[in-house]
């Protein structure tokens, strides 16, 4: 689900967000190769307020000019994952069961590769997530999920 690049900045991230209690819930590259957008997404169990946002993007920009992943420049973003919040490990899709999903596949599955339905859970062999897509059930292996998020509906009274 995440480039190499993508990759290779959350393992050099991760262990600091550990120290810190923040998870990252994803990390993408965007843009153009000459200057592109590194974002990165961030949790925790209680929740993310801005004070978390702007702690963070001090010791993701220090490691990140530690490692230098592009020469020239590139622009830093840390949000929360916000109402359509990116799925991308087991845990991820465990916890969103029942919610609505979009996902994009690398490869067709019975002729598409962009889904929208119902979570219905994990395969029990944890290798592919189930969804109800207009009254039929699809399976879709984790290895071709390109990107997975929350349908995030807001309902205003």
């Amino acid at each position: 689900m995440l480039t190499t690049k993508e990759a290779s900045l959350l393992a050099a991230l991760e262990p600091r967000a550990i120290e810190e209690g923040i998870e990252i819930v994803t990390i993408e590259v965007v843009g153009s190769r000459k200057a592109p957008t590194i974002r990165v997404y961030i949790d925790t169990e209680q929740g993310i307020v801005f004070d978390d946002i702007a702690a963070a993007q001090a010791w993701i920009n220090e490691i990140l000019d530690e490692i230098d992943p592009f020469p020239g420049a590139y622009t830093l973003e840390v949000s929360s994952p916000g109402i359509d919040r990116p799925l991308r490990t087991r845990g991820h899709f465990e916890a969103a069961v029942g919610e609505q999903v979009y996902a994009t596949c690398s490869e067709p599955v019975d002729g598409r590769s962009r889904f929208s339905g119902t979570l219905l859970g994990v395969a029990e062999d944890g290798g592919a997530i189930r969804l109800s897509v207009d009254g039929d059930e699809v399976v879709l292996p984790f290895s071709i999920i390109k990107r997975a998020h929350i349908k995030g509906v807001v309902e205003f009274k």
